[in-house]
């Protein structure tokens, strides 16, 4: 997969907005908008890794907004927007990703279609950033004693409103920030523009606008009460074969057998079928995505991490975790005296009741590799309201 890493701008002071709290960290519904931003692109299947720019003086707020988030240490910006964007570059050498995508943290309601446009695009190896085309009429005035005059129509025709994440090739962009240290450019479409690289449009969004005064967080809540709840309901299957041993791992509970099952990680079926369908919940990808067989990082691995992750990136986007449902499917072992252990498991991994978990397990009649007693697989529904 390209390694795709994502920068967030966040270091402004926000004097337009006014106030003593910059607006990144003021609260917009029950979280801040900072960590909205924040929490997407960490859902999002694409990316490896998220990393903000802030100012010093704001750490602890940071902290706050994304508590829990699995994201990068932050860095610190400077004293431009455009100086901070190179900083924060910068500070991702150590990353080495492919692309990046750079994105203002006041833009709290970015979505996955905007996101995947933009990949798209830039995994072609060029710039790309969301616009929509300006469809208001524009006038060109000056002032004549206090009053604006119009002097023209201007044509709107190819003009459009540009918005973030603006996603480029990374080496590319780093040194087209680097070039032009000491100018004044608007965003960094203009500093890749500088540097002669081709830059495309996708589609952007309507609601995917830029907090920068009072009257846009006003225009944030409103858009937020309009979003009605939604449930959302996934599905997972995994599946793996036995081999040596004296135990097996199923939903975090060892249960005693003859033989075990073979896997880069615990090869706990039943968590990593849950974990794919929490993560199908909200769109992103599949367990393999997150934690790639080939790393290394994760043999032996507790499959208790890649579901706290799941879950992590649910609360990050404020979704609560309704109930789950896992069935196992093998001819042995026989999971009945396990299965309250299984749900007491479950209930602290889910913070949910344990009432609303269901742990079940099934025989196919000795027909296929589960009836051949080779292995076991798994089946997971659950619903999430986002």
């Amino acid at each position: 997969m390209v390694k795709c890493a994502v920068l967030i701008v966040a270091a402004g002071r926000g004097h337009r907005f006014g106030g003593e709290m910059p607006k990144q960290y003021r609260t917009l519904g029950d979280r801040m908008v900072l960590r909205r931003s924040l929490a997407t692109f960490c859902a999002h299947p694409s990316v490896s890794c998220v990393r903000a720019v802030i100012h010093p003086d704001d750490l602890p707020l940071y902290q706050s907004a994304a508590a829990d988030l699995p994201v990068l240490e932050p860095t610190f910006g400077g004293a431009t927007r455009q100086d901070s964007v190179r900083l924060g570059l910068e500070s991702l050498k150590q990353e080495n990703p492919e692309i990046v995508l750079i994105h203002d943290g006041a833009r709290p309601f970015v979505d996955f279609g905007v996101i995947n446009r933009v990949l798209m695009q830039v995994k072609q190896g060029q710039g790309a950033i969301p616009a929509l085309p300006v469809t208001d009429t524009l006038k060109a005035g000056k002032d004549e004693n206090g009053n604006i005059v119009i002097t023209r129509t201007v044509d709107r025709s190819g003009l459009y409103r540009v918005q973030t994440p603006q996603g480029f090739p990374y080496r590319e962009i780093l040194a087209a920030h680097e070039a032009v240290r000491g100018q004044e450019l608007t965003d960094d479409a203009g500093v890749a523009e500088q540097a002669g690289m081709k830059i495309v449009l996708t589609t952007g969004s309507e609601d995917n606008f830029k907090i920068t005064t009072q009257e846009d967080l006003k225009r944030a809540e409103i858009l937020l009460k309009g979003k009605d709840d939604e449930i959302r309901t996934a599905t997972g299957f995994d599946v793996h074969k036995f081999t040596d041993g004296t135990f097996v791992t199923l939903c975090g509970v060892q249960v005693p057998h003859d033989q075990k099952l073979e896997g880069h990680s615990d090869a706990d079926v039943g968590l990593h079928a849950l974990t794919d369908a929490l993560l199908g919940a909200i769109g992103s990808g599949d367990i393999g995505l997150h934690f790639p067989p080939s790393d290394n990082k994760w043999k032996g691995a507790d499959s208790a991490v890649f579901l706290k992750y799941a879950v992590h990136l649910i609360n990050g986007l404020g979704g609560k975790i309704l109930n789950a449902d896992v069935t196992f499917i093998c001819e042995r072992p026989k999971i009945g005296a396990y299965r309250l252990a299984m749900i007491e498991r479950l209930s602290e991994l889910l913070n949910i009741s344990a009432s609303h978990i269901s742990i079940k397990a099934t025989t196919t009649e000795q027909l296929g590799f589960t009836g051949r007693k080779e292995g076991i697989a798994a089946q997971a529904c659950v619903s999430v309201k986002m």
